[in-house]
């Protein structure tokens, strides 16, 4: 890994005014150097680059640009008062000229850059610098209203549609979203306000969605304070998220970090999460609407994620997942403080499938749950769903998990009279905190699946194992992609 370091002569460090937020980041330094999730290691002075002034920047993307601007090149304001929409709706029409003779690049200098919400183009990039921070309006006529999703429907409670993402795109081609760890803040504190009163017409706007997108970036970049989701990828293919921080309120709910949906080829790796939402959660649809569209989240590949979400989970698996979610592999996961490890999550009606899940490796420490499955999450669009349409379970693998100060050890619950089945468990030890004590550390009913080396003792529903539960050993194509080493067409500074 390459740490870039921006100044004259020497390392300086940004000052910080929100006291809160600097002991955020001093505990997320303080944890990555302690379990290598972003595999820092203190004395590599060798991968140090410190870029001089004049010099061009170096980062590594899917794919190089041709051609280069900058957000102040189109009358963008860095002072965090001036609205800056226009100037990269201007930019970004102006760079797209380029898509078809090797595409552009748009770099957002040091400032705060407020802005309602744009839309990106094809074989572009956008680069955030480390002193930059794109800030989203608080204004909601800064967001377009858009239709609902097809495999979503309207929300009986939201019937005016969604509010757009800070940052959106569709039908798009070679999307690249990248910086030296520069930041965008959603500012969602009016909308958890709105939130809570239910006040609110349409759904709140996520920080970044992609829609029908093949060959997408995001990386190097610290996302904060979305209204909503922080990552949305959406009928899209081949993703790659990676080095990425995300920061919001553990008392707020659905601020989830990355929820891939209905996607395929989708890597994750070397995040850091603290939410009050599920940290990564994927899904593919709800309903009958998610059925209809047909749309499954399959061949996706998480590793070394670290999360914090005390009211939800490090990896849940829908519960909108009606279009299916196959192939998930999931390995090096670190979780503290967290209400669940992997939570698997849907209800009559939802349909679709869940099969050929793996998850190997994982560190937790002060749990509620370990694993929790739930068949009985009520929520629906609307009252025009099949009852009678259930998902499918099949082959869900859980191996090499340690655990400690855990209340409660599994809480496995299929649909009555329809078990949910195909469930593995091999190499795990938790240790119970002192209110475990006071109840059994097991819930299991409606489920089939077998066990081995699982302490506490697992119920009777898992039966014993001879061997370790699988997890594949051939790499998916979206493991192999190579990050080319890009060089600014412009000068930095």
């Amino acid at each position: 890994m390459t740490v870039i370091i921006f100044s004259t002569n020497e390392i300086k460090i940004d000052e910080v005014s929100n006291s809160s937020l600097l002991f955020q980041v001093y505990e997320i330094f303080c944890i990555l150097v302690l379990v290598g999730s972003f595999g820092i290691r203190i004395g590599e002075s060798k991968n140090v680059q410190v870029l001089k002034p004049n010099s061009k920047l170096e980062y590594s993307a899917l794919n190089c640009r041709k051609h280069s601007g900058f957000l102040t090149d189109y009358g963008g304001v860095g002072d965090g008062k001036t609205l800056n929409t226009k100037a990269f709706q201007s930019a970004i029409a102006n760079l797209s000229q380029y898509a078809s003779d090797g595409g552009a690049e748009l770099i957002v200098t040091s400032g705060r850059w407020l802005t309602g919400s744009f839309n990106l183009t094809s074989h572009f990039t956008l680069f955030i610098h480390r002193s930059a921070v794109i800030l989203a309006s608080q204004n909601e006529s800064d967001w377009p209203l858009l239709a609902p999703l097809p495999s979503y429907g309207v929300d009986q409670n939201l019937t005016e549609g969604r509010f757009s993402s800070l940052l959106f795109g569709m039908n798009l081609t070679d999307v690249v979203i990248t910086g030296n760890n520069g930041t965008i803040d959603g500012q969602g504190a009016p909308w958890w306000d709105k939130f809570k009163k239910g006040q609110f017409k349409a759904t709140r706007p996520f920080l970044i969605e992609l829609m029908y997108t093949d060959q997408l970036q995001i990386s190097n970049i610290t996302l904060a304070n979305s209204p909503f989701w922080h990552v949305h990828p959406v009928y899209s293919s081949n993703v790659v998220i990676q080095m990425v921080t995300i920061l919001a309120p553990v008392e707020v709910p659905n601020t989830d970090g990355i929820n891939p949906d209905s996607c395929t080829n989708v890597l994750i790796e070397d995040v850091y999460i603290v939410s009050g939402d599920d940290c990564i959660a994927i899904k593919s649809g709800w309903d009958q609407y998610g059925i209809k569209v047909g749309l499954p989240t399959e061949h996706l590949v998480i590793r070394r994620l670290t999360c914090k979400s005390p009211d939800s989970a490090a990896i849940a698996l829908g519960s909108e997942m009606s279009g299916g979610i196959q192939d998930v592999r999931a390995e090096d996961i670190t979780a503290f403080d967290t209400q669940s490890a992997v939570r698997i999550k849907t209800a009559p009606g939802r349909g679709g499938y869940i099969k050929d899940i793996f998850v190997k490796g994982m560190t937790l420490k002060n749990m509620q749950y370990v694993f929790w499955v739930s068949g009985a999450y009520k929520t629906h669009p609307d009252d025009g769903y099949d009852p009678k349409a259930l998902a499918e379970f099949k082959n869900i693998n859980y191996r090499d998990v340690f655990a400690e100060n855990v209340t409660i050890a599994g809480s496995l619950e299929g649909y009555a009279n329809h078990p949910f089945t195909g469930f593995c468990m091999s190499n795990v030890s938790m240790t119970l905190n002192e209110e475990a004590k006071e109840s059994s550390p097991w819930t299991c009913t409606d489920i089939k699946g077998v066990s081995k080396n699982v302490i506490p003792k697992p119920c009777d529903l898992l039966t014993g194992k001879e061997t370790d539960c699988s997890f594949p050993e051939d790499k998916l194509s979206i493991e192999t992609i190579e990050m080319k080493s890009c060089i600014s067409k412009k000068k930095f500074f």
